[in-house]
């Protein structure tokens, strides 16, 4: 939730020059239409953190300074029109009886905008949280409400303050781990409001399982306002496998009825491994689970899964799976690589039959009609070391890697109908993949994805939907890509513009879907940046 970690951006280096008389050929047919706002420049040293809200009035903008030590970071709100106009951009002042707060967001619940600021106060030894709302003039409040505490050792070991909506942005949960002892289980402090942020009910929790052998991976609540842990248990402390056996296993930690009743749900998949999972809570209050399953290990996934489970039987039922076929799998392979995948196959020997690598889980979409969509990326970061003799100094290099799309589509019965792969492929160096990943949007029964793209991925074939995808995005030369996913599973990526048709670089994590039928896209080159509204047909 906070900023603190945001690594600073790289200055863009250059535009594309390769491609663009082939791409402006092939723009006709697609199911887009992209509308550039006025190019702006933004102040020194600052850079956009996030999309804080956005409508057919226009959209919020978070915008940083990063700071020192002493003087911490600087907070900006904007606010544009319908038009994409910067219509107001206001400091906000993060000092209360001259003493500075920290910045920890800014979020809109139930219409309002809310920031959210924390104060150590070494004396008492308390980190505290508060909230502020802020007007339509990007004013905060005056009234400065604490909502949480958290008892500190020292300035430097103050804790944090993470924050959750439930689905229909009608409960608010605020979360924090509080002080325990190495090798004991951690305890929370589980705070859950409403929608105008008065506490329904607030509890401290003990986990059942020491820190050792349990880590937590997701918090969600409903809009009963229960609040529910999935956390990971490990057995004996081996955390990959033994035997060929998982040695570990999914668990939901459930805290109900006001933080009252505890409850614990199993999600076991037999000898299968769970190598991603996650859940949502259905409007009957079920359960519903979704992810990837191995046959082998903890790194790869061999196809996808579904299952329900009932709430207060704690029944398992709708459980599906589906296994990814040879041609899903060995997609954007050489022959060589593909042939050795056949043999594999075939072989019957699964420790070295195809599976698909580290993909990581994004979004699990509750359908209207009781359905899911589930959709993953491929995600991982190496390093590499190397020793310089020039200054008797080790440098080490992070390479960042976002790569294809998984689409998974799911009846109501929990039956897997399809399994879309969308080919990307991006590979850049110590930016903390600033540039990289993708900006998703739902119109009717349809998806769409945008991202960046090597313009030489494209040939004549693009615009029946054939795609060569060979040559990596590093961060330099892009076109932006439009993939459409349809009701029946079938994928059509199509160029969408260059970066020299725009003059900027596309940042798909700061572009969000604005409207029933309009994402909003955000573009930066050194200081000059722009929005532009993408409205589908």
């Amino acid at each position: 939730m906070t900023n603190k970690m945001i690594v600073r951006r790289l200055v863009f280096l250059g535009l594309t020059l390769v491609g663009v008389t082939v791409l402006q050929a092939q723009r006709d047919g697609i199911p887009a239409k992209i509308t550039w706002g006025e190019e702006l420049r933004e102040p020194a040293k600052t850079f956009i953190s996030k999309t804080v809200s956005a409508g057919p009035w226009g959209f919020n903008i978070l915008r940083l300074r990063q700071g020192n030590v002493l003087n911490g970071d600087q907070v900006f709100l904007e606010r544009y029109d319908d038009r994409l106009r910067l219509k107001k951009s206001q400091k906000i002042d993060l000092r209360y009886r001259n003493k500075k707060r920290e910045f920890e967001d800014v979020v809109k619940i139930g219409g309002q905008l809310y920031l959210f600021t924390s104060f150590n106060n070494q004396v008492k030894k308390k980190n505290y949280l508060f909230y502020q709302k802020v007007s339509h003039r990007l004013m905060p409040s005056k009234d400065i409400v604490k909502i949480g505490e958290i008892d500190t050792r020292n300035k430097y070991r103050e804790g944090d303050f993470d924050l959750v909506l439930s689905r229909d942005s009608s409960k608010v949960l605020i979360y924090n781990q509080l002080p325990y002892q190495k090798n004991e289980p951690e305890r929370f402090s589980l705070r859950v409001f409403d929608d105008q942020l008065n506490e329904i009910w607030t509890r401290d929790i003990t986990l059942p399982y020491n820190d050792d052998v349990f880590e937590i991976e997701e918090y969600r609540i409903d809009k009963e306002g229960n609040v529910y842990l999935l956390g990971v248990i490990y057995q004996e402390r081996n955390r990959l496998q033994r035997r060929g056996q998982p040695t570990y296993g999914y668990t939901v930690l459930a805290y109900l009825n006001g933080g009252t009743e505890t409850q614990e749900y199993r999600i076991e998949l037999g000898e299968k491994f769970i190598t991603d999972l996650t859940f949502r809570v259905g409007n009957d209050g079920d359960l519903v689970c979704s992810g990837f399953y191995s046959d082998r290990g903890t790194v790869s996934i061999k196809g996808t899964y579904f299952l329900r489970m009932n709430a207060k039987t704690k029944e398992i039922y709708n459980v599906n799976y589906k296994a990814f076929d040879l041609d899903f799998l060995t997609l954007n392979m050489t022959q060589g690589q593909r042939r050795r995948a056949e043999r594999n196959e075939k072989s019957g020997n699964e420790n070295r039959a195809p599976e698909l690598y580290r993909f990581s889980l994004d979004d699990l979409i509750m359908r209207t009609d009781g359905g899911a969509v589930l959709v993953a990326e491929q995600y991982y970061v190496y390093e590499q070391s190397f020793y310089s003799y020039w200054n008797n100094a080790t440098r080490v290099n992070y390479y960042y890697h976002y790569n294809d799309i998984l689409v998974i589509n799911i009846k109501p019965t929990g039956e897997i109908e399809w399994a879309s792969r969308i080919p990307k492929r991006q590979e850049t160096v110590n930016d903390g993949g600033y540039y990289s990943s993708y900006a998703m949007a739902t119109v009717r029964d349809r998806f769409y994805f945008i991202f960046n793209d090597n313009p030489r991925n494209f040939d004549g074939r693009a615009q029946s939907g054939n795609r060569r995808v060979q040559l990596n995005y590093n961060g330099r030369f892009s076109v932006v890509s439009l993939a459409e996913v349809k009701i029946d599973g079938s994928v059509r990526i199509m160029p969408l513009f260059t970066n020299r048709d725009a003059d900027v670089i596309t940042r798909p994590k700061i572009c969000q879907q604005s409207g029933s039928k309009h994402m909003l896209v955000y573009g930066e080159r050194g200081r000059n940046f722009r929005f532009a509204d993408l409205s589908f047909e």
